[in-house]
């Protein structure tokens, strides 16, 4: 089976943490990478945003790729400039497989603008197409606290536009199943619910020591994390501020030493996530915390596993998420997590067992559960043991399959 995979606005092979990568990028590399272990060749089409890099990577391995096509100046774009260049785009993906003598069966796009191209290649080619949102712009509108978080007409109704066209939808959860009916009308019987993976032979857990020694910091120092895109949605400053809270009250228990923030960019470049970036690091200062919370900006998939396995606790205290990647890598790592019960992670994170679900933009109740787990050692073990077994059930083979198989269907039905 030959399948392209859409990506428009951003390319799988990108550093997470930037304003434009996150959980999609990591779920459009891994299920490329087992869709080839399985047997299915995948091109991957995003939009080229430097002249310099190859057209054409093979980096996903098995033969399946990334391919790189120019719409628009290749550099980085703003979303909302974006839109002006489907059509182009499309055509550069028919003119590659045209070249190539290249057919496929099946067109898969990834968040709402790799729809509006699906749409076209559709048509074009006269195939089905599966459609993944990864997050939903009327629930960022219902979410959103400031009119930079809520999203515009144009991506709502281009939503619409795409489910309207697509032959089937991925749901990652129940809840987005069931927002998909309330909000957009779907009809439940075009929804099918798949949850993303975990790499179980990447993410798994390293012994602290070894752990903190690869990123640097001392047996005996603890630390908390986050790892995610900086944006208000993210809830990082109820996260800094719970840590006041600690800072405050650590005379009566080891008090952590640090909290390590991945993502974005803390060297405050124009482009990417100043603004958010700037509001936290200023946080610190008033809250007198510029010496705990450290700002890391990107990192590699590679160095991760160290991150989340040096880590006593992994907090999302998110106000939306689709789903939480996050969260299940650090389960996988053996590390528990503190979350919003918000979206995905109300279904990922088992609360008491694999972490705890705390109030989003509740910092004392956050600063509650970290103080109880940075205290409670054996609790604190018994969680990460219980994440980690959890984990292993979303593993890639298995989510790959049930994907497989949907192909299967809608090619054949």
């Amino acid at each position: 089976m030959n399948v392209a995979m859409i990506s428009y606005h951003t390319c799988p092979l990108a550093i997470l943490g930037g304003k434009n990568t996150g959980g999609m990028n990591v779920y459009v590399r891994e299920l490329t990478r087992f869709l080839g272990r399985a047997g299915v060749h995948v091109d991957v089409f995003t939009r080229s945003m430097d002249e310099h890099v190859p057209h054409v990577s093979h980096d996903l391995g098995y033969f399946n790729r990334v391919v790189h096509i120019p719409a628009g100046p290749e550099v980085f774009l703003p979303k909302d400039q974006l839109s002006a260049h489907f059509e182009t785009f499309a055509r550069g993906v028919i003119e590659f497989a045209e070249n190539k003598g290249l057919k496929y069966d099946l067109v898969h796009s990834h968040y709402w603008m790799s729809g509006m191209v699906g749409l076209i290649l559709k048509q074009k080619w006269n195939l089905p197409l599966l459609q993944m949102f990864h997050t939903l712009g009327l629930m960022k509108q219902r979410v959103g606290q400031t009119e930079e978080e809520r999203e515009g007409p144009e991506r709502i109704e281009g939503e619409k536009k795409v489910l309207a066209g697509a032959d089937r939808v991925v749901a990652a959860t129940e809840a987005e199943r069931s927002q998909l009916e309330l909000l957009y009308d779907l009809n439940h019987e075009r929804v099918t619910i798949v949850p993303p993976g975990v790499n179980i032979h990447h993410f798994y857990p390293i012994p602290p020591d070894e752990a903190k020694a690869a990123i640097g910091i001392a047996p005996d120092e603890h630390m908390a994390l986050f790892v995610g895109r900086i944006e208000p949605l993210k809830g990082v400053d109820t996260l800094i501020r719970a840590m006041a809270i600690l800072k405050r009250d650590c005379k009566s228990f080891v008090c952590p030493d640090y909290l390590v923030i991945i993502g974005g960019d803390p060297e405050g470049h124009p482009e990417r996530d100043t603004d958010e970036m700037m509001r936290l690091q200023a946080l610190c200062a008033e809250l007198g915390l510029d010496e705990i919370v450290l700002f890391l900006g990107k990192r590699g998939q590679d160095t991760l596993p160290y991150y989340y396995s040096a880590a006593e606790v992994v907090v999302m205290p998110s106000h939306y998420e689709s789903f939480g990647m996050v969260a299940l890598e650090a389960m996988a790592c053996g590390t528990p997590v503190i979350a919003s019960r918000v979206g995905g992670l109300a279904y990922l994170v088992k609360d008491g067992e694999t972490g705890f679900f705390v109030p989003a933009q509740d910092p004392d109740a956050l600063a509650e559960k970290l103080r109880l787990l940075f205290v409670n050692h054996p609790l604190r073990a018994k969680m990460g043991e219980q994440a980690a077994a959890y984990a292993r059930a979303f593993r890639w083979e298995r989510i790959t399959e049930e994907i497989s198989n949907l192909y299967t269907q809608m090619v054949e039905g």
